[in-house]
């Protein structure tokens, strides 16, 4: 059991390092053309790897289906949130944010696998707020405004992606002998459907942005989708796969650790009293959801 936190403890470790490429080009570029390019990347990926060193398993149509529309959700729809946040917030206070999604997949793995889940842990909302409360007050001191609407955002963006991570959860339960990495490519494969559908609806232009870029900066990309998505995601799955779902979320705590330290890093700034004060915060929570 203990193999599945250290799965979910690199899965943090290598979306850190992928959010931090994702924040700067969906702000340089777009969070819709970032998100298309990491889900095409992670679909290719994990298509070879399954190809190359594994074997691919029938899969009944409305499992199918399932994976498809968790990653329409979560990855697609979700992931356009998310990226989005990053942009508005930068990827340490998002994922703080984030890292609350315990106590949503906590009530949902409840009711779905009768998952047993402390009342107590409901607490948690309360730093919850304050952690929230602490980042509105750091932009209003700045800018004047709460900043409500990246907050609600990151919020939608939790949410799309913890209905994902239920129904993946879900259609695994009933195809055990289902890899990881095969779940994950029929949910990346939903995912780009979702933004085909949306350049209909909003075009960003994917193939002229892409040849726009330099060629240093497409291995950047590439390379950031792989963490961002590709690894991340082979181990989250892997971990998914038979972990207590509320207790897996709880290590999210160090993806968030990761990125605010990667964030400093990247920006060459010491992290403001403001991001100190919502981490002690978010700790307080976090003890709550681990215990």
């Amino acid at each position: 059991m203990k193999d599945v936190y250290l799965y979910g403890l690199g899965a943090n470790l290598a979306f850190a390092i992928g959010s931090q490429i994702f924040t700067i080009y969906s702000r340089q570029i777009s969070s819709s053309w970032m998100n298309c390019f990491k889900a095409i990347v992670g679909a290719i990926a994990f298509g070879i790897f399954v190809s190359l060193f594994g074997s691919w398993h029938s899969i009944e149509p409305k499992y199918f289906g399932l994976f498809f529309f968790s990653g329409f959700m979560g990855l697609g729809i979700g992931d356009i949130f998310l990226l989005k946040s990053f942009s508005l917030m930068g990827p340490g206070r998002t994922l703080m944010i984030f890292g609350f999604q315990p106590l949503l997949i906590g009530v949902l793995s409840y009711f779905v696998f009768d998952q047993v889940m402390d009342p107590k842990k409901f607490l948690a909302i309360f730093f919850c707020i304050l952690c929230l409360a602490t980042f509105s007050l750091e932009s209003f001191r700045k800018s004047g405004s709460w900043d409500l609407k990246a907050i609600s955002i990151a919020f939608i963006g939790v949410f799309l992606d913890g209905v994902g991570v239920i129904i993946t959860r879900y259609s695994f339960d009933f195809n055990p002998e289902l890899s990881a990495m095969e779940g994950n490519f029929h949910r990346c494969l939903g995912a780009i459907f979702a933004f085909i559908l949306l350049s209909y609806w909003k075009p960003f232009k994917f193939f002229k942005k892409w040849k726009e870029q330099e060629f240093k900066v497409k291995g950047v990309l590439i390379f950031g989708s792989l963490m961002g998505t590709f690894l991340s995601l082979a181990l989250y799955l892997k971990a998914i796969q038979t972990a207590h779902l509320a207790t897996l979320s709880g290590i999210a705590i160090t993806g968030t650790i990761f990125s605010s330290l990667l964030e400093c890093i990247v920006e060459k700034k010491w992290p403001s009293r403001y991001l100190v004060v919502a981490f002690i915060f978010f700790l307080g929570g976090m003890y709550i959801l681990s215990r």
